[in-house]
This record gives structure tokens, C-alpha cells and sequence, in this order.
């Protein structure tokens, strides 16, 4: 059953497993974990961890009977594939020295990932590489993945603070686990059903060491009850830090797996009968403390805000930019945008400061405010520049301005509907080529895209702000686009998935989700309005971003881009993660992807070069990396944003 009830939440973090012992009775594994408990999957050995390949007697026909737990015929399909994930033996290892060992440990790899994929389970858990070199290990691991079909494999990994007294064993020096599965992952070829189990120890390396698994593509976190605390009624608890890892793993759709024996005095005391579900079994299931304390922390999260409930279908999902210069959006797209309530909220309030600096309040009651909204759409702007004039006692003459003749329709509609055919004139053009009857006080624009100047507020403005008067306002007065760092093996792998360079030049936006931003973002570009004399629309950067030294080292898949934008003054909109405006859903960020992912080191310094490329038709940006490794010039010129007329 599910941890409980928290609202918008549907991830599969809400179902709880536990790890088992080997038991060839698999209906009892069940009954007793599952109904009587109340987990809602197991993590059970599937092979008697007393095989051994090279000790088996077979018989004279060749042949033997592999001691797997139980028939496939015990268990009906469904119970199999919901409710068991497999684990594998663990005492594998594929990188053993005694050759014995390694081909035992590779034989029954295959034997055990076959019978999995017989049961059609959707995962199973691979032990945790024994050394710090696993290359046989991942080529057999590789091997096996060319050939499955949906299943996941699960590769353990611990999770142990770098300056951890922990020593291998073979070489003393320490171990960074996420090194370890770096390695493995890239000589598995980053393959999508390979994924991580963090194993959650009772110390914790730094934040930042941790906040790099959120992109990697971690499918659950096995918490032994020694990593429990005792509180003062005797029962498990977990450490503040503990505890906000787990609601990170809540909010990434991480599931939480309870692994190890009862250490707690008072997990073996009989249960309840309503916490007996069968009715078989009167004695409490000793780890039930632990699965009651993982749900306490599950339900006493807050229900997921509006916001995030409608953002949840996009999260790190791709999608092509809006390209409404080149593209008339489309209906559906214009309700969406005029459903954020916040966005016309700020351009409301710009708006009332810039007529309240053009007309004194002497002059409220006489001099006409020429206002003209360039990209109209279907009219939340002349609505927001409307109530800001009346707010403000101001008189307005409102130019809507919209090349789309579908959005003309129904800015026309609404004029009629509202009264306003006396203050608002509607012109049917691209606002680079209308010829305004007069000059405009204040020029308002929403053009912004995820970056900033994407969607082409700079060129588009360029042929707007000729009809600006010499002292007039510009609505947004000024944005600025950055970048920044992150690992996002979702997002890589979906890209990779393409398998064409196209996708790799391609900036997308989406919902990031699953990913750690590794330094904090950077301004890349800034365009201010009016244009300053001269000033081109072609830009180039160079960017340094330095990795925090308690980190460890990551892989950078690409970088995040966001804009924060000046409407007026000190009224501010944007996505920027340090400063970005509450309660807005108009903008996603937007991902620039890189060909093969760069791995930095803890204080290294990761350089970036980034140019806004402009052509007589099109616009486009390149990106590459030059340090620590160099990376191929990424080029989206096939992916351009067209500019024409």
C-alpha cells in the first residue's frame, strides 16, 4: 500500500520496498512482506547464494536443475512483474583474479538476468562493484543490455563521504563511489535501462556531493536500519540531514527501499491486529517501524502546489522552441500564456510607474498617453497597459499591434466586448513593417523567450523602436540571458536516443527536473531597449564557472539557460534560479545539450565559449567547451530561429 495520501502526487516514490533474505517459498516472501507489512514490493535473491557454477554435479544427460527461488508458476505474472525486483547473488565479481571466481561470477550473471526476463520482472538489483576497476563487470553488463527488452538493472552503489576514513582494501586510497559508477555508466555506453540504487549509510558526504546524484538517473535508495536513529520512546528515527535526502528522493521520484535486521527495542513488539492485513500472523513484522517512519516523513510533506501539479507532465520532457516570428501560435498555446496571472501582474505594475514618471498629476486629467502593445496576441497586455491606466488616473490611446490574422480575430472580438473601441486602434501587421500614424510614448512587447532573446525580442524591436519617441519607454527596458551547468542523464540519454548530431545542436526547452546544477548560473548576453547606437545583435562570451570544492566530481551533460528581464525600473520578471519571479509558469528553461558529457573534478574550472550568430534571414547560437577537455563546436544553425520577411 502507498505511504499515503499527499495531493498531485502520483510518482512511484509512494510505494516503499524492503530487501529480503533468499527463501525458495516466494508466496510467503510475499505475504509476509507484502500484506502482512505492508511494503509494496521485495527486493529477493533469486538464486540460493550457495550456487556455485563450477561445484554443480551434473547429470549424465549434462544438465542441471539451477536453484532458482521457486517456479515461475508460483507467483501468478502480475505478482512477479508489481510486486518482486530481483537481486543478484552477491558474492559476484566479474574482476576477480581467481579466474574460477570470474567465469562462476559471469555464468551465473547471465543465468540470473535470464530467469529475471523469463519472470518479466522490471528490474533487478546488480551488486556493487567490488573494486575501483569494473571493466569486465560493465562489458558483461553491456552485453546482457543489448538484449533486453524493457527490463531495468539497478547497479548498487554506496554512498560515502570522500573524507570518509573508508580505504579500498586492494590500493588504500579513497574511494569516490561516484567515480565508480561514472566509469561503469560510460563503458556501458550510457545505456537507458542502466540505473543507480544508492545505498544510504549512517554518514552523509557534503550537500553538494550528494545534490549530483538528482541527475543521475537513480531509481531508488536502500536504507539500512543501522543508519537509524533511536528516539526517546525507543523507536527509529533519522538524522535532520537524513531526512531532507529522503524528501529529495520523494521529489524525484526516487523509491525507498528498508534493507537490514531490527536494531530497534521496540520493533519486536506484537502489532496491533489492524496493522495485520492477512489475519495470518500475529506477530508484528519487525521492520514495520521503519516502513511506519519513512511514511510519516512521505505524508508530512506539503501537497504539491497548483503550479507544480501543472508543470508535472513536462518535466524533462524536451521540447522545440516557440518560434512565433516564423509561426502563428495557435489558440491553445495563447490560453495557456494568458492563464499566468503573475506574468500580467508585473507588466501591469511597469506599466503604472512608467505613466505615473510621464504624467505628473497636473496633467492626469488632459494629456493622452500613446501606448502601443507590439505582439499583441489576443490582448492580455492591452488589458494589464488598460488597468494600469485606470489605476493610475492616466488617459491611454492603446496601437495593438499582432501579425497573426487569427489572434487579430479575437483581439477585434474582445475590443467590442470590453468597450474599448474609442481607446484601443488594432493594426494587422508585423510590427517591423508597420508605418505608426504617430510615435509612441511607451512600446510594450512580451517576446521574450527562455533565454532571453531566443524567440528574437532584439531583432524584432529593432524595426519596432524606430516609431519610440526619442525619450519614450521600453517595456522591457532590459534582459539579460545565463547559463549554467548540469547533470542531466535524462535529458543526455533522450537526446543521445535520437542518434544524430541534428539533436545534439538543438536547444530545447523543458522542465528541468531530474538534474544538479553544479555552479552557480552566469550572464551570457544583455540587450537593453532602446538600442544603444551600434550595437549588434551578435554576441560572444567566455564563461568560468568553478566547480565548489566539496562536490566531487560530475559530469556535465550541457547547461541550463535562463533570462531575467528589467520591465521597468525596479519591476522585474525572469526564470534566473537566484531571482526568479514566484508563481510564474510561462517559461521553462532551456537546455543546451552537449555531444559527449565533460567530467569535472571538485575546485576545477570548467570554460565555456558561447556565441548569438546572426545571417539576413536567421538567427543561431554555438556553444563548446575548452576546459577542462575541449569539446566539439556545438552549431544549432540547422536548427536556426528564421528571421525573414
Amino acid at each position: 500500500m502507498p505511504l499515503g495520501e499527499r495531493g498531485g502526487d502520483k510518482t512511484e516514490s509512494r510505494y516503499c520496498g524492503v530487501e529480503t533474505e533468499f527463501n525458495d517459498d516466494m508466496p510467503h516472501v510475499l505475504a509476509f512482506n507484502l500484506s502482512s507489512a505492508g511494503f509494496d514490493f521485495v527486493i529477493a535473491p533469486l538464486m540460493d547464494p550457495a550456487y556455485r557454477p563450477s561445484l554443480v554435479q551434473k547429470d549424465i544427460f549434462g544438465s542441471a536443475v539451477l536453484p532458482f527461488a521457486g517456479s515461475d508458476l508460483v507467483l501468478s505474472p502480475s505478482q512477479w512483474s508489481s510486486h518482486v525486483v530481483g537481486k543478484i547473488s552477491p558474492w559476484l565479481d566479474l574482476d576477480s583474479e581467481d579466474e574460477i571466481l570470474r567465469l562462476d561470477s559471469e555464468t551465473t550473471l547471465k543465468q540470473e538476468i535470464s530467469w529475471a526476463s523469463h519472470l518479466s520482472l522490471q528490474a533487478c538489483l546488480l551488486p556493487a562493484p567490488k573494486g575501483t576497476t569494473c571493466a569486465n563487470y560493465a562489458r558483461c553488463v553491456n552485453q546482457i543490455l543489448q538484449g533486453l527488452s524493457n527490463m531495468q538493472l539497478w547497479l548498487r552503489i554506496p554512498v560515502v563521504k570522500p573524507d570518509d576514513d573508508s580505504m579500498d582494501a586492494n590500493t588504500d586510497t579513497l574511494v569516490d563511489t561516484w567515480e565508480m559508477w561514472n566509469s561503469f555508466r560510460l563503458q556501458c555506453e550510457h545505456h537507458s535501462q542502466l540505473s543507480v540504487a544508492l545505498d544510504i549509510l549512517n554518514t552523509l558526504p557534503s550537500e553538494n556531493s550528494l545534490a549530483r546524484w538528482f541527475g543521475e538517473s537513480v531509481r531508488a535508495a536502500i536504507i539500512n536500519t543501522d543508519s537509524f536513529l533511536t528516539n526517546a520512546r525507543g523507536y527509529p528515527c533519522l538524522s535532520k540531514r537524513h531526512q531532507k535526502l529522503i524528501t529529495g528522493f520523494f521529489n524525484h521520484s526516487i523509491q525507498i527501499i528498508i534493507s537490514g535486521n531490527s536494531v530497534h527495542p521496540k520493533t519486536k513488539v506484537v502489532a496491533d491486529v489492524s496493522h495485520n492485513h492477512s489475519g495470518a500472523d500475529s506477530q508484528r513484522h519487525p521492520l514495520r517501524p521503519y516502513l511506519d517512519y519513512v511514511g510519516y516523513l512521505y505524508q508530512k510533506m506539503d501537497p504539491l502546489p497548483e503550479q507544480e501539479r501543472f508543470e508535472l507532465g513536462y518535466r524533462d520532457f524536451l521540447q522545440a522552441p516557440l518560434q512565433p516570428l516564423m509561426d502563428n501560435l495557435e489558440a491553445q498555446t495563447y490560453e495557456t500564456f494568458e492563464k499566468d496571472a503573475m506574468k500580467y501582474i508585473q507588466y501591469q505594475r511597469a506599466v503604472s510607474k512608467a505613466l505615473l514618471d510621464r504624467v505628473p498629476d497636473e496633467e492626469a486629467s488632459v494629456k493622452v498617453t500613446v501606448l502601443m502593445v507590439v505582439g499583441a496576441g489576443r490582448g492580455p497586455l492591452v488589458r494589464a497597459s488598460l488597468q494600469a491606466a485606470e489605476e493610475t488616473g492616466r488617459k491611454l490611446k492603446v496601437y495593438a499591434v499582432e501579425k497573426n490574422p487569427n489572434a487579430v480575430v479575437t483581439l477585434h472580438a474582445l475590443v467590442k466586448l470590453e468597450g474599448w473601441e474609442d481607446i484601443v486602434n488594432i493594426v494587422s501587421s508585423d510590427m517591423r513593417c508597420w508605418n505608426a500614424p504617430e510615435e509612441a510614448d511607451i512600446l510594450v512587447s512580451e517576446l521574450l523567450g527562455s533565454f532571453g532573446d531566443n524567440e528574437l525580442s532584439p531583432e524584432c524591436l529593432d524595426g519596432a523602436e524606430r516609431f519610440l519617441k526619442q525619450d519614450g519607454i521600453s517595456i522591457p527596458s532590459s534582459y539579460t540571458s545565463f547559463l549554467q551547468p548540469v547533470t542531466a542523464s535524462k535529458l543526455y540519454n533522450d537526446v543521445k536516443a535520437h542518434k544524430d548530431l541534428a539533436h545534439f545542436e538543438t536547444a530545447y526547452v523543458v522542465k528541468i527536473h531530474n538534474a544538479a546544477r553544479l555552479a552557480p548560473s552566469q550572464p551570457v548576453f544583455t540587450f537593453t531597449h532602446p538600442k544603444p547606437d551600434k550595437e549588434s545583435n551578435q554576441r560572444y562570451k567566455k564563461l568560468h564557472f568553478v566547480m565548489p570544492n566539496d562536490t566531487g566530481s560530475a559530469m556535465v551533460h550541457g547547461f541550463a539557460g535562463y533570462f531575467d528581464a528589467t520591465l521597468y525600473k525596479d519591476v522585474h520578471l525572469g526564470i534566473e534560479p537566484s531571482t526568479a519571479t514566484p508563481n510564474m509558469f510561462s517559461w521553462f528553461a532551456i537546455f543546451f545539450p552537449l555531444r559527449s558529457p565533460i567530467c569535472v573534478g571538485p575546485g576545477s574550472t570548467l570554460e565555456v565559449n558561447f556565441w548569438r550568430c546572426c545571417g539576413p534571414k536567421k538567427v543561431w547560437y554555438e556553444w563548446c567547451v575548452t576546459s577542462p577537455s575541449s569539446s566539439p563546436i556545438h552549431n544549432s544553425n540547422g536548427r536556426s530561429y528564421w528571421v525573414g520577411l
